[in-house]
């Protein structure tokens, strides 16, 4: 299986940097539709579905490899190795979602020097609460969570996905991440589900000597700001762009502002 069936990448432009896009949980890469216009005709593009998500090939997903997010990682490094392929002589971006971006640092840390920066959209390291630190949910939380996504899936979609997206004003976005959801297979969901919620990346952070950018929503339930000043704080050689919103994913409800913030970062990285 080859990896652009293996992960439906589709890729294209000729410019000076190559961004590559990683989705969310229960997302796929249309979902980055909304940002790509800024960005299109400057740079490089590629973009992919995850193992399991989107036009994927389902047949792929290994419930060992994927058990954690090192096997998602792996694959960010194949993708990167085979369409950079005469792209070499530029930098390369990762641009990640939510647990996406968790997947880069991951892909950072095991090629150190491979990625000239990270940007992190609404990541989060550790969902569960610790102690000072405020991941935005209690175990009891994250078991109802998970409990309630393992007995009833769709209805945990239908539920979910309009809180998660929040953009109140575009009621649309909600229901075309609660239809993403639905598009998944239930098992697989619940596997990645556990993966992504249960995870703790805290201790990674530093491991990571790559340039970032991290957008984080004013206004975030599953990554409050806390969350996001805790990722900076942590991760050298980061920046913290504050984006004034309400929800977990701004490269939907807010692309203008994550653009402008992403086209102010890159052109910084050689300085």
């Amino acid at each position: 299986m080859s990896i652009r069936q293996r992960n439906n990448v589709k890729a294209w432009g000729n410019g000076p940097t190559t961004l590559l896009f990683a989705h969310g949980f229960g997302c796929d890469q249309s979902m980055w539709r909304f940002l790509l216009p800024a960005l299109d005709g400057r740079y490089r593009i590629v973009v992919f579905d995850a193992v399991g998500s989107g036009a994927s090939d389902w047949r792929a997903y290994d419930r060992v490899k994927y058990g954690s997010l090192l096997g998602y990682a792996q694959d960010v490094l194949e993708i990167a190795d085979e369409f950079a392929e005469g792209f070499a002589d530029r930098p390369l971006v990762f641009v990640g979602h939510s647990v996406g971006a968790m997947v880069g640092l991951l892909a950072t840390i095991l090629q150190p020097g491979r990625f000239a920066a990270q940007v992190m959209v609404s990541p989060s390291p550790c969902y569960l609460n610790d102690g000072d630190y405020r991941g935005g949910f209690s175990l009891e939380d994250i078991g109802d969570l998970l409990q309630t996504l393992a007995d009833n899936y769709v209805g945990w979609a239908r539920t979910m996905a309009p809180v998660i997206m929040g953009a109140p004003a575009h009621p649309e976005l909600g229901k075309e991440l609660a239809d993403s959801f639905c598009r998944a297979d239930p098992a697989i969901a619940a596997h990645f589900a556990h993966v992504t919620f249960l995870s703790d990346h805290r201790a990674d952070l530093p491991r990571s000597a790559t340039p970032a950018l991290i957008l984080q929503c004013t206004d975030d339930l599953l990554a409050p700001r806390a969350v996001g000043e805790f990722t900076h704080r942590a991760l050298a050689g980061s920046e913290l762009c504050l984006i004034d919103n309400t929800g977990h994913c701004p490269h939907m409800s807010a692309p203008r502002a994550c653009a402008a913030a992403i086209a102010d970062f890159l052109p910084r990285l050689a300085g």
